[in-house]
């Protein structure tokens, strides 16, 4: 089955219309000059995630370093995805000089910037990343006009994940594939109301939601392309959206979601300091590659999200892109970096599957092997999917103001100031007009 990732990722429009204005890039940059092995050399790399990312990323930097001792590499990490893609807007308005040489982008991003201009053709590049051999539905959002402007760190499905401790601790059973919604609201709602505490003695919850981790999914289970339609429109309309947000408002009357101000303060928080991770929520949706970070909170199973209908809306997506930036005046050795971080087997090796299974065949060789517990339970599930997953068209341009969109209105109804219809004809009307 040929399969096209749909982009989920918050991409902030004022970027484009940062790039726009700048009016200062080319078509997308070519490769200047030669490498020089002797020339002393300072790239500067930034990607999100937590501390413990921010750590391995370091070792791998370090045996890059070893390797290629006239290159240093200036570490910028930060937090969230929107905490780059804010300095990146700001960066590339001022014609991308002060952006760093090589950053992560999600989403359609690499289509925003790359069809603007910012990013490095890499082709231009092909004697230092090779990009042969990835499956063409991991690089639909980062192509324009056949022209390549990322690869993927790898891929990921969005999956439920369920804490049976939880479960067991307020006598519910665990729920099994083929469940519904109705039976994530019954249960979640009797767990959050059973007035449970973790071992820190923090309340628990029935469900730790991010809407922007589940609405794609959801919207894939409810129409028949999902979120966007292959000409770049919007593929769901209000009435599905509304279903969704009718799900939220049952979980809040049923105490299975907290206090509405506790749901938005969650919305950006790292994995590390997700209340299901430390224990405190039954059930959380998110990515295959959190079932490690996911199952310090106990005996954490993975399955399918819930369904109303004989779709599971779930389709396999690039976690991340790494891309180049046009302006940076040593191109190949940047390619170089992003080439260690994508094939070199002792990067592999570190890495693991910690960025998404590798769509790289070398590289998913290497990695492989070195798998074991919850990070099996991931890799087989990205398999399933592989055979039984969505195909989805990719998020479009206009699609970058999804996930705030989403939150907005989740706020609107939580807070009780919208009717699930309400919040989801704002929703279709605000999120169809960007696409236009």
């Amino acid at each position: 089955m040929t399969r096209t990732a749909r982009s989920r990722a918050a991409v902030g429009s004022i970027a484009a219309s940062a790039l726009l204005l700048a009016g200062c890039f080319g078509s997308g940059g070519g490769a200047a000059g030669e490498y020089d092995p002797d020339e002393e050399i300072e790239l500067e790399i930034s990607w999100w995630g937590d501390d413990d990312r921010a750590r391995l990323f370091g070792e791998v930097i370090d045996l890059f370093e070893a390797e290629h001792p006239n290159i240093t590499v200036v570490e910028t990490p930060v937090g969230a995805p929107d905490d780059l893609f804010n300095r990146l807007a700001t960066d590339f308005a001022g014609g991308g000089d002060t952006a760093p040489d090589v950053f992560a982008l999600g989403g359609a991003k690499p289509q925003e910037y790359g069809e603007l201009g910012a990013l490095l053709d890499l082709a231009t590049v092909e004697a230092e990343l090779d990009t042969a051999d990835y499956p063409d539905f991991s690089l639909t959002s980062a192509l324009v006009d056949d022209t390549l402007y990322g690869l993927p760190t790898g891929g990921n499905a969005t999956a439920a994940f369920v804490n049976a401790d939880i479960f067991a601790q307020a006598g519910v059973p665990v729920p099994e594939e083929g469940w519904t919604w109705p039976d994530l609201v019954a249960a979640a709602s009797q767990i959050g109301s059973a007035g449970l505490t973790n071992a820190a003695g923090d309340s628990i919850y029935g469900i730790d939601l991010r809407i922007q981790d589940i609405l794609g999914t959801y919207a894939a289970q409810v129409s028949e392309v999902g979120m966007y339609d292959w000409d770049g429109g919007l593929g769901v309309g209000a009435d599905e959206i509304a279903g969704w947000y009718d799900i939220e408002s049952q979980l809040l009357a049923g105490g299975g979601l907290p206090d509405p101000s506790i749901v938005t303060a969650n919305w950006q928080l790292p994995p590390d300091q997700q209340p299901f991770t430390i224990g405190q929520a039954a059930i959380t949706f998110g990515y295959t590659n959190l079932m490690t970070a996911y199952s310090a909170a106990g005996d954490v199973r993975m399955l399918l999200p819930p369904t109303d209908t004989d779709l599971s809306g779930v389709a396999l997506l690039p976690s991340a892109y790494w891309s180049v930036n046009a302006a940076s005046p040593h191109p190949q050795a940047a390619a170089m970096l992003v080439d260690w971080f994508l094939h070199e087997p002792a990067a592999a090796e570190l890495i693991l599957d910690t960025r998404g299974v590798p769509f790289s065949p070398a590289t998913l060789e290497v990695v492989t092997p070195h798998l074991e517990g919850p990070a099996v339970t991931a890799a087989d599930y990205v398999e399933r999917i592989f055979d039984e997953g969505v195909v989805a068209p990719p998020q479009p341009a206009g699609g970058s103001i999804m996930n705030e969109l989403s939150q907005r209105m989740e706020t609107e109804v939580l807070f009780g100031r919208m009717s699930p219809d309400e919040a989801a004809a704002q929703w279709a009307e605000e999120l169809g007009a960007a696409l236009e």
